[in-house]
């Protein structure tokens, strides 16, 4: 599966906010967003508080892509995502944000597995990761409700996952996850809600992009 792999500092940049893509770098004074907050380019500095002027269109455009970034995915798998939100049955808008925080790489990001969503992606697809006992290498699959997450034995022995249990216990767990770091397990309780979903993540105006 296509990714990107440019800079993701210059993606907070160019959202005008900081996504938290690299984790606790984004704590700390090295985030290049701090020095360097307008949007990338040669007229960056220029443009810098246009955004009030911005077009309802260009309002629209932005919420997308901001999601996007935020979750690590390319134009055509999200408009799949939006796709199958459409067609379920509810808020289209919530439906693709449960979507997306139902992704396995998203999940063990929220159960503190992992410093941020890239990170996560890569230990998916190094097979570190099993879902009911089995295989999952695929960092789009989808849980459910009661799917139980655990660490391939193979895997227990590398140095990341030996370190993991006191370095996950400082990261918070979602409400709608549970986790065991003594046993590196955790299983997803119920799907999320609205409120449970963190991030300036404005779902209307996606719905707006795509039904133009």
């Amino acid at each position: 599966m296509a990714r990107y792999t440019g800079p993701a500092c210059r993606l907070c940049r160019r959202e005008g906010e900081k996504l938290f893509l690299k984790g606790s770098r984004c704590f700390s004074p090295k985030c290049s967003f701090e020095k360097r907050g307008f949007v990338p380019g040669q007229h960056g500095r220029t443009n810098q508080g246009r955004s009030d002027r911005e077009s309802v269109y260009g309002q629209q455009l932005r919420a997308k892509q901001r999601a996007r970034r935020v979750y690590g995915i390319l134009e055509r798998q999200f408009r799949h995502y939006y796709g199958v939100a459409l067609r379920t049955r509810g808020m289209t808008g919530l439906n693709l944000l449960v979507t997306l925080e139902s992704r396995l790489d998203n999940v063990i990001f929220r159960m503190g597995l992992a410093e941020n969503r890239a990170q996560a992606r890569q230990l998916v697809n190094h097979g570190h990761f099993r879902i009911n006992g089995r295989r999952a290498d695929i960092p789009s699959m989808l849980v459910k409700q009661g799917d139980v997450i655990s660490i391939s034995e193979t895997s227990k022995g590398d140095t990341y996952f030996k370190e993991l249990s006191d370095v996950a216990e400082k990261r918070p767990c979602a409400a709608w996850l549970d986790r065991d770091l003594k046993n590196l397990t955790g299983k997803v309780l119920r799907l999320p809600e609205r409120a449970e979903i963190d991030g300036n993540i404005n779902e209307q105006l996606i719905v707006e992009y795509y039904s133009r």
